[in-house]
């Protein structure tokens, strides 16, 4: 049940002389804090997000097509069958990529991050389609067709996608 809590201060403003509206010139303003807890569910997605924490990186394989999605959709877009986890082996290599240099802050992951950082789309091994997702590397020594692989944390984070990001193969 959300939180509520209120402080009243009414301001009013002065009556010019002859103002038809002077009566309506109180302004109450409220100043309101909302603190609300929610559940929210990953659905279909949840085993990969599960793995995560398992240091393991999965995506989806559509037998009808043999195309493999990373990260994973329930059904293949191109054939619309269902498809099966697989395991990847979380290698992969840089196909495009852009360095931010403003953090948005969207939670406390990202609010986290020192600008400049590197977001990257990843070709992983095995897979059909891009990997979107952190790059922890200096902008100055990221080149596309750069070899990467998945990096775990054991930190803790607020969104479960923070337990991974790519770092350059070595």
């Amino acid at each position: 049940m959300p939180i509520v809590t209120s402080k009243k201060d009414v301001q009013t403003l002065p009556a010019a002389t002859g103002d038809i509206w002077a009566e309506f010139r109180e302004i109450e303003r409220l100043n309101l804090s909302l603190t609300q807890t929610y559940t929210h569910t990953l659905g279909k997605y949840s085993r990969f997000f599960i793995e995560l924490e398992n240091r393991r990186l999965l995506g989806t394989s559509c037998a009808s097509c043999d195309r493999v999605y990373a990260p994973p959709r329930p059904l293949c877009p191109h054939c619309l069958q269902p498809t099966v986890w697989i395991e990847l082996a979380g290698t992969g290599v840089v196909k495009t990529f852009s360095v931010l240099h403003f953090s948005p802050g969207s939670n406390a992951d990202v609010a986290a991050l020192k600008p400049p950082y590197v977001f990257a789309y990843i070709l992983l091994d095995g897979a059909s389609t891009l990997f979107p997702h952190l790059l922890r590397c200096a902008p100055e020594h990221v080149e596309l067709g750069m070899r990467v692989r998945v990096e775990f944390t054991d930190q803790p984070v607020e969104h479960p996608i923070h337990l991974m990001c790519f770092v350059p193969m070595e």
